[in-house]
């Protein structure tokens, strides 16, 4: 029996393993939940075995699937060390990074290759363990994060410091002041993903309200087939916290008065990285963009 399966359907398949949700891997990938459910079955057809145990609340990978998972990361790793063994040795970067980083990066590259016109730099989108991984295997040189990583043979350079926006539906009773205060918000439900999914949110939010009397009220956490702008709608006396970039049509932006709201975005490079002037040039523009 021949079988054949694309590497793009084991990355869906390796995604919905480890996000043990359809709808969570599809964010993942950047694909619709209904297309990574195309190619799931796709690839259970091939193989002729079922991967997946679905319902409604779960999902859980059968024992095939428990087989298939080290082989199937293993196959990936290998594109990208193919990926990586051909690269050309000219002056070429790959900058990995996520949609909110677009603006700011694509300003940096234009900037780059004005000064180094035999430049080559590629932009391309992957999602936050993708990016480091990435730089770790040698398939990009550095990529855009928020927050920190640590590593063995990875190295980490703070590019700038964005604040963070908060909102709420328009009808909230905060919406529309000039300025509000991490007090005032405190008496209203806070809405964010779970923990596990945005650990870097949570954490920023427990460290500007240390010092506070009292800490942040959480309402229910946001699932993750939902967005933060319907849960507003949804729940009109909650506030949430968004990462800059982030859309707020439908909604309300509120100014934090004390500005404690912050989080760091960095430069993940490889620690053995050679230094050029293509790569020093990149960093500054986006140190400056």
């Amino acid at each position: 029996m021949e079988i054949e399966v694309e590497l793009r359907q084991l990355t869906y398949y390796v995604a919905v393993c480890e996000e043990l949700s359809f709808s969570r891997a599809a964010a993942r990938c950047f694909i619709s939940q209904s297309a990574i459910s195309h190619q799931i079955a796709r690839l259970e057809h091939d193989l002729g075995v079922q991967l997946f145990e679905r319902s409604t609340r779960s999902v859980v990978p059968t024992d095939a699937s428990t087989r298939l998972l080290p082989l199937a990361k293993q196959m990936l790793g290998l594109e990208s060390a193919i990926r990586a063994s051909i690269r050309t040795t000219g002056p070429r970067i790959r900058l990995a990074a996520n949609m909110s980083f677009a603006t700011r990066s694509l300003s940096a590259i234009a900037g780059t290759r004005e000064a180094h016109p035999g430049a080559e730099i590629e932009f391309v989108i992957k999602p936050f363990r993708q990016r480091v991984a990435a730089v770790a295997d040698g398939d990009c040189d550095l990529a855009l994060i928020r927050g920190s990583v640590q590593q063995a043979g990875l190295v980490v350079e703070q590019l700038w410091v964005e604040d963070l926006t908060l909102a709420t539906a328009p009808a909230h009773p905060l919406a529309g002041r000039t300025d509000v205060t991490l007090a005032e918000l405190s008496a209203y439900p806070l809405l964010l993903p779970p923990e596990s999914e945005q650990f870097l949110l949570h954490n920023v939010i427990r460290t500007a309200f240390a010092d506070l009397p009292t800490g942040p009220t959480f309402g229910p956490p946001i699932p993750p087939d939902h967005t933060a702008t319907m849960e507003l709608i949804n729940h009109p006396d909650a506030w949430t916290v968004l990462y800059a970039n982030s859309s707020t049509e439908g909604i309300a932006a509120l100014p934090l008065a004390d500005h404690r709201l912050r989080i760091p975005v960095s430069a993940v490079l490889r620690a053995d990285t050679r230094r050029t002037p293509i790569l020093d040039s990149l960093l500054d523009g986006l140190h400056c963009a």
